[in-house]
C-alpha cells in the first residue's frame, strides 16, 4: 500500500486542533477526570458516601429510594420517594444531578454502577494536558476493512480485576507500518458504520500507557479502504484513574512494533509511580 504523504505543517495544525478538542472534552467539568468514585449495585440497596439515597439493581433495572429532603434531578425534573432507572443497557448510561455533581448510572461488563462527577475533584484540578508524540505524517497509513461473514462476539478483559467486556466485533482492518504486514480485529465505533481499534504495541508500558491505547477510525470506503492515523491514537480513561472500566484489546490487537505516534502515558501516572 502507498499514499502520498500531506504538507506536514498542514497535518501538523490539524492535529494540534483535533487534540486540544479532545483533551477540552476530557477535561469538561463533569468529563471523566470529575469521576470521584466507583459504586457496584447489586440487590441490596445501599448508601454511598455523599450520594443521596439508596441504591440497588434487579431484573427491572437499576432504581435508587430517596429520603425526604434528599435531592436529585433527571433531565431537570426533580425525583422524590422511589424512582426506577429500569434497565440500562450495557456501554449505556444516563445522567442525574445533585448540586454540583452529575453521577452517571451505567452498566459495564453487565454490572450496573454509579459514578459521581465532580468539577473539583483533583485529578481534574491538576490536569495539565497530556503529553504526545511530535505528529509525523507517516504515521497516517492507509489501510483496508475486511469484513467478517457475521459480527464475532469477541470478549476482551477490563482494566478492572475479573470484569469482562463482550463486543460484535464486524471485522479486522489490515495494512503495513515499515513494509510489515499487520491485523487489527475493529469494534464498532461511535458513529453508524464507522470503526475503533484497541491496540498495544512496543512502546506500550514503556512510553505509551501499558494497558491499551484506543484509534477512531471513519466509515469505510466502498472498496473497503481506510485511514489509521497512529497520531490520533489516544489513551482511556483508565489510563488517568483506577475509576474506570476501560476494556483490554483482543489478543491479536498486540502490535509486534514500536507505534511511536499519539498520545503518551499521561502526567499523572507518571507521577504515581515515580511516588512509589
Amino acid at each position: 500500500m502507498t499514499t502520498t504523504l500531506p504538507d506536514r505543517d498542514v497535518f501538523t495544525r490539524a492535529w494540534a486542533d483535533w487534540h486540544r478538542q479532545h483533551e477540552a472534552r476530557l477535561a469538561d467539568p463533569h468529563g471523566f477526570l470529575a469521576v470521584t468514585a466507583l459504586h457496584w449495585l447489586t440487590g441490596d440497596p445501599r448508601r454511598f458516601d455523599g450520594v443521596p439515597g439508596a441504591w440497588s439493581t434487579g431484573p427491572d433495572g437499576v432504581e435508587v429510594v430517596l429520603d425526604p429532603g434528599e435531592e436529585l434531578a433527571l433531565d431537570g425534573v426533580p425525583l422524590a420517594g422511589r424512582h426506577s432507572f429500569g434497565v440500562v443497557p450495557e456501554r449505556g448510561g444516563v445522567l442525574a444531578a445533585y448540586g454540583d455533581t452529575v453521577l452517571e448510572i451505567a452498566k459495564r461488563g453487565g454490572h450496573d454502577i454509579l459514578r459521581p462527577r465532580h468539577p473539583d475533584n483533583p485529578l481534574r484540578a491538576r490536569f495539565r494536558g497530556t503529553p504526545a508524540y511530535e505528529p509525523d505524517p507517516r504515521w497516517a497509513v492507509p489501510g483496508r476493512y475486511v469484513p467478517f461473514d457475521e459480527p464475532r462476539p469477541t470478549t476482551v478483559g477490563a482494566a478492572v480485576d475479573g470484569l469482562l467486556h463482550v463486543y460484535d466485533a464486524p471485522g479486522r482492518v489490515e495494512f503495513e507500518l515499515d513494509g510489515q504486514p499487520l491485523a487489527l480485529t475493529a469494534f464498532p465505533g461511535k458513529d453508524p458504520g464507522s470503526l475503533v481499534v484497541l491496540f498495544t504495541d512496543a512502546t506500550s508500558g514503556v512510553t505509551t500507557y501499558a494497558a491499551n491505547r484506543s484509534l477512531a477510525l471513519g466509515v469505510p470506503g466502498p472498496d473497503g479502504s481506510v485511514l489509521l492515523d497512529f497520531t490520533r491514537a489516544t489513551n482511556l480513561p483508565c489510563a488517568y484513574t483506577d475509576l474506570a472500566t476501560c476494556p483490554l484489546p483482543p489478543a491479536e490487537n498486540r502490535l509486534p512494533v514500536a507505534v511511536e505516534a499519539g498520545e503518551r502515558i499521561p502526567y499523572e501516572r507518571l507521577e504515581e509511580s515515580s511516588r512509589a
